[in-house]
């Protein structure tokens, strides 16, 4: 985890950027590569009705618990369209070029661009966007050095617009954020795609104050919360966690505080990133196939590379890891380890009765828990004395057939704490027992 949460963020906001970029298995004939660039496309204005294009806005609003002069940072990031043109030494345009084994497409790049807003004052604004186009030329060399054609990449320039407004909610600043393609109408799905903003999405920083969670707002703000609104894109905490300083604005839902694992080693772009099945599909590819991947863009050809050179390590650590979001919390009674009969003294290492827990009613009841008492299956007549009254759980335990039995004292015995400093509790199953703690989240 780094220590700086805008970096964080944006290694997030980078494998959003590049969701769809390639689709394996990256060849440029592969159906799935007919169609990329699934997510946030922001395309010109009318290219959806026209049904050749997306829709040319997305927006979101956020909740600011401001302190002294809030300053906001607004990053708007996304790709624009690069046409790679192959063109023989002859000159002519090309689909495909090949000397030797060697080939080269003619294919759809994209360049990454980010647009800088502020810092600022969180205020109502509208600030132009814009992207200038252009053309550049590559000499392309066989693997002798001999020049055997050219690349010719070429952008058309994006015009677009962010807005922002403010206004109050209680003690709660709502910034309403809104990104649109202001550039000029489409006449085809080619042109469309190419004045489309890509992968739109925006980053937002905050010094003096704090962005609130509209997934797990405070209780002071969920009134607010839920007033917010939302079209094309989902706003989370991007730092991590207990940091509200980051806000990223996505084209794909997140949860807060998204990162990426710590066991991926490059990005595959495929919209999913489920990294094990998508390198074991590469590696499954045909060297003829691979050829043709690697034709298409020099992200495939590094993928491909990485996933032949994969060591068994480096494959095992893609087969999955197991993460307990709850550590610091009571863990459910345990089950014995596999192999390991209940009577084996190493059974006895994973039961923990003064911290082991056992949900009743949505509650995690263990150590500390207060419960009312309802008796209603047991042996012992006496406990129908026990009927409705408060009691203090002291230990959880499961017997050899599984079953959960939870120990407790009487909120209104005297010598409560004399039965819990020698161990006599009275025990109760769970369904026996009501909870009078609040459930946690």
């Amino acid at each position: 985890m780094t220590a700086d949460p805008s970096v964080r963020a944006r290694a997030v906001a980078d494998a959003v950027l590049y969701e769809g970029y390639l689709l394996y298995p990256y060849r440029a004939n592969s159906r799935k590569n007919q169609s990329r660039w699934q997510f946030g496309v922001l395309g010109p204005d009318g290219a959806a009705a026209a049904g050749i294009g997306e829709e040319s806005a997305m927006s979101a609003q956020c909740l600011i618990d401001p302190a002294a002069d809030p300053m906001l940072t607004i990053t708007i990031r996304f790709l624009q369209l690069q046409r790679r043109q192959v063109v023989d030494g002859a000159g002519t345009p090309v689909a495909e070029l090949s000397v030797g084994t060697q080939s080269w497409l003619s294919w759809d790049e994209a360049v990454a661009r980010e647009l800088v807003i502020g810092p600022l004052m969180p205020a109502n604004l509208v600030r132009p966007l814009r992207v200038p186009g252009g053309t550049d030329t590559e000499e392309i060399t066989d693997s002798s050095g001999r020049v055997v054609g050219t690349f010719v990449r070429t952008r058309l320039p994006l015009d677009g617009e962010i807005e922002l407004e403010l206004d109050r909610d209680g003690g709660y600043l709502r910034l309403s954020i809104s990104v649109r393609n202001a550039g000029p109408a489409a006449t085809d799905k080619q042109d469309a795609i190419a004045r489309s903003m890509i992968g739109a999405h925006v980053i937002a920083d905050i010094a003096g104050g704090q962005f609130v969670s509209l997934l797990e707002p405070p209780p002071a703000a969920e009134a607010a919360a839920q007033r917010c609104t939302r079209h094309r894109c989902f706003p989370v905490l991007a730092g991590p966690p207990g940091d509200h300083s980051v806000l990223l604005i996505s084209p794909i839902i997140l949860y807060d505080h998204p990162e990426i694992a710590e066991q991926s080693e490059g990005p595959l772009f495929d919209s999913t990133e489920i990294d094990e099945i998508l390198t074991l599909r590469v590696m499954t590819m045909t060297d003829e196939e691979k050829a043709q991947a690697r034709a298409t863009d020099p992200r495939a050809a590094e993928i491909i590379d990485r996933c032949d050179s994969m060591t068994p390590e480096a494959m095992r650590q893609l087969h999955g890891v197991l993460r307990d979001p709850h550590l610091d919390r009571p863990q459910l009674i345990p089950q014995v380890p596999e192999g390991i009969d209940w009577w084996d003294p190493l059974a006895d290492n994973a039961v923990r009765p003064e911290s082991d827990a056992v949900p009743v009613a949505g509650v995690l009841v263990r150590k500390g828990s207060r419960v009312r008492l309802h008796p209603s299956r047991r042996a012992d007549a006496q406990d129908l004395f026990f009927d409705g009254k408060p009691a203090r759980v002291i230990s959880v335990h499961e017997d050899v057939d599984g079953q959960a039995h939870v120990g407790v004292v009487l909120d209104d015995d005297p010598a409560a704490d004399l039965h819990e400093w020698y161990g006599r509790y009275l025990y109760f199953a769970p369904d026996e027992l009501e909870p009078l703690d609040s459930p946690e989240k």
